[in-house]
């Protein structure tokens, strides 16, 4: 078929209108059934029943066949390509979302990391404190017992003498 040349013999028959009929199992378009019926072609040759030049009908035959395979064929080849586009897509697409992924995973980790230094440095300040706080309340303590034991002998002279 197409352009190798076909091996396959089809029969036609013209019924009194001239209506073009497939005899054995080949459908045609309309398009090809107009355009064997039309009489401008000077190579055509008209039968006394008003059938068609069969080397004629043959040839058209195979030449409208023959773009219609190259029409399958195109669509064929364009949904392979579309196919192929959308298989990149998809696989750029996955690229993205999976080096989304790692930033994201990467940045918890480093802000969980983060959390984890504020957390020693805070434990860390909270000990200084607790100790500083343990100081001064010592030297608190120091002072009071130093307060006393100065002013002690004056306080009991002093509630001796007034009270």
């Amino acid at each position: 078929m197409g352009g190798s040349g076909s091996t396959r013999r089809v029969t036609f028959e013209a019924d009194e209108n001239e209506n073009i009929t497939v005899v054995k199992g080949v459908r045609l378009s309309d398009s090809v059934i107009d355009r064997m019926k039309e009489p401008s072609s000077p190579g055509r040759q008209h039968r006394g029943s008003g059938a068609v030049n069969d080397e004629e009908l043959k040839k058209r035959i195979a030449e409208e066949l023959a773009l219609e395979r190259a029409r399958r064929d195109s669509e064929a080849q364009k949904r392979r390509l579309f196919g192929k586009l959308l298989e990149r897509e998809r696989i750029s697409s996955n690229e993205h979302l999976t080096r989304a992924i790692l930033r994201e995973r990467a940045a918890t980790e480093e802000e969980r990391q983060k959390a984890q230094r504020f957390a020693r440095q805070l434990e860390e300040k909270d000990r200084e404190l607790k100790k500083h706080d343990a100081y001064y309340k010592e030297q608190l303590a120091r002072l009071e017992e130093r307060v006393n034991h100065f002013f002690s002998p004056f306080h009991e002279e002093f509630s001796a003498h007034f009270f």
